[in-house]
């Protein structure tokens, strides 16, 4: 008996201790990418499915976690998935993009490995490459706090998704016809709501009494949508990543790749109720609804949707209004205010202007004067096997453009940022149109917003103390908005506009940030699985980096 108990005891310590140097949990997912039949507003198209799915599969996970997303491509095109608001720390590798990774040809598999670390909130995936987003291949990714972390509400009934965006009624590659011939795109034909644009039956059923979470984003390639429920509040208690001061609003403005958290309370006559979102800021309001049903409901919705608000400036005005919960925890036990931006001092501003113009007939758009071109070698993969002035060339544009910028320049737009370096970026948007602007692998402080153009005197309206650490920027016609952030993710970084047309045509650029140490503190190896491309395809791999 003594030496089967010194066995399991002698077992439960290798337990216990393979325990403490394992690692997070994984997640296993496999998507089979296929073309199928697509109706958002009621005419057959070709879509993107994701195993046969529209919108796709839900990403399900909790802070930490490790994902593992197997993709099998059986499109008649390269495919690549990015997903947008992942910080992907230290591995650019992961990131989607075109400047990060090859494409994962017809026929083939790539299989993602990526960790959401200490991070929580709403997100979404989506196609990167080409136009493919505009017809599909999208879909929620949501990440749960870890238990042991206090979340400042308490649980929901039961959480539903609410993918919103524009649509075209037309294919992808007919979309980048007309964007590769010099014309513009145009406007959408309409607005879905999970891939639909209307009907009787219910999108979701609340029991009367109970609150519930709403998860939106906008997935759209254009517009900004006003989201709202018939005769609901809508609690907002996470945008982005964070959670928010919890104010009420009857409506939210959501622009293209944001994405918010609300709370509803069905406590009001039960029957069915529509979900509306619709266009913002455009000549023609465009719109969908869905049904929410109580499920002791007895009576069919009122005819009568709620109105959408009028002018940019209400929009303004409540972004304005959103505050960071300095109090709650986000994915790691401290508040979350504890972090002081206001007293750090900024290390270089970099001012991004876009520009509209025509490059040999044709439709461009650019920043600060270029507009970015992809090259076969991905930038990243240039960068890290030491062959990057054969692709391309840093520093193209200045981090304070004169004004007016001239003729577009078109190659690939890429900056340098030192490691570590605390920035300030200010976007200048001259044009009539909003703009929205991502960046892959941060999050960033969005401390102004206001119309007019920006000056260093400006500083003085910024807030930092109730700045919300966001991954997408709006910009509003004629105006400016600043964002702060520490350059601490080593890799290749997109920066790009979140409209689908000015993406294409060149609005977006990357920045590279690199570890001085070539260090695996600061920075993941290249994965022995990465696919390779262009120039690098056949050539010997670099060392290592050193721990």
């Amino acid at each position: 008996m003594g030496r089967i108990s010194s066995l399991v005891i002698g077992l439960m310590a290798c337990l216990m201790a393979a325990s403490v140097r394992g690692e997070d949990p994984y997640i296993f997912y496999t998507w089979n990418v296929t073309y199928g039949t697509v109706a958002p507003l009621g005419v057959e198209q070709q879509g993107i499915l994701i195993n046969g799915l529209f919108p796709g599969p839900e990403i399900n996970c909790s802070s930490n976690n490790n994902i593992v997303v197997n993709v099998f491509n059986f499109l008649d095109e390269p495919l690549l998935f990015t997903w947008h608001g992942i910080q992907h720390r230290k591995n650019s590798w992961q990131d989607g993009t075109l400047g990060a990774q090859c494409p994962i040809l017809p026929g083939t598999n790539y299989t993602y490995h990526f960790q959401v670390k200490d991070q929580i909130g709403s997100y979404f995936y989506y196609p990167s490459i080409g136009m493919h987003r505009a017809v599909g291949g999208f879909g929620g990714l949501r990440i749960y706090s870890r238990l042991l972390i206090p979340v400042p509400y308490a649980d929901p009934a039961d959480e539903f998704w609410v993918l919103i965006g524009d649509w075209y009624g037309k294919s992808h590659q007919t979309l980048s016809q007309f964007l590769d011939s010099g014309r513009s795109i145009g406007r959408p034909s309409g607005v879905h709501i999970n891939g639909k644009n209307g009907g009787l039956e219910p999108a979701y059923t609340m029991e009367p009494g109970k609150t519930y979470k709403y998860r939106i984003c906008n997935v759209g390639i254009k517009d900004a949508l006003n989201f709202r429920i018939q005769g609901h509040p809508l609690k907002l208690v996470e945008m982005e990543g964070s959670h928010v001061v919890q104010n009420i609003y009857d409506s939210l403005d959501v622009h293209v790749g944001q994405c918010f958290s609300v709370l509803v309370t069905a406590d009001k006559e039960p029957k069915d109720y529509y979900m509306v979102a619709s266009t913002r800021f455009t000549k023609k309001t465009l719109g969908a609804t869905r049904i929410i049903r109580y499920s002791n409901g007895v009576a069919p919705a009122s005819p009568q949707l709620p109105p959408a608000p009028e002018g940019w400036a209400w929009s303004l005005n409540q972004f304005r209004s959103f505050r960071w919960n300095l109090t709650a925890s986000a994915a790691r036990p401290n508040p979350q205010g504890s972090y002081h931006y206001g007293q750090i001092n900024i290390t270089r501003t970099i001012k991004l202007v876009n520009t509209l113009s025509r490059f040999g007939g044709k439709l461009r758009y650019g920043l600060n004067g270029v507009s970015h071109l992809d090259n076969e070698t991905p930038l990243k993969l240039a960068e890290y096997y030491g062959v990057s002035d054969k692709v391309f060339q840093y520093n193209l544009i200045s981090d304070d453009p004169v004004s007016p910028i001239g003729d577009l320049t078109l190659a690939a737009n890429v900056i340098n940022a030192n490691f570590r370096d605390f920035i300030e970026i200010i976007f200048e948007n001259p044009t009539k149109v909003p703009q929205s602007y991502n960046l892959d692998g941060y999050s960033f402080f969005a401390v102004a917003i206001e119309p007019g153009k920006w000056s260093p005197e400006k500083r003085k309206n910024y807030n930092l103390l109730d700045a919300v650490s966001r991954h997408t920027i709006q910009v509003f016609p004629k105006s400016w908005a600043a964002i702060m952030l520490t350059f601490d993710n080593a890799g290749m970084w997109n920066l790009r506009s979140e409209l689908g047309e000015n993406r294409y045509l060149g609005q977006q650029l990357y920045v590279s940030v690199l570890s001085p140490n070539r260090s695996l503190r600061d920075e993941y190896n290249l994965p022995d699985t990465q696919l390779l491309c262009g120039i690098v395809k056949d050539m010997p791999k670099p060392p290592p980096y050193s721990s």
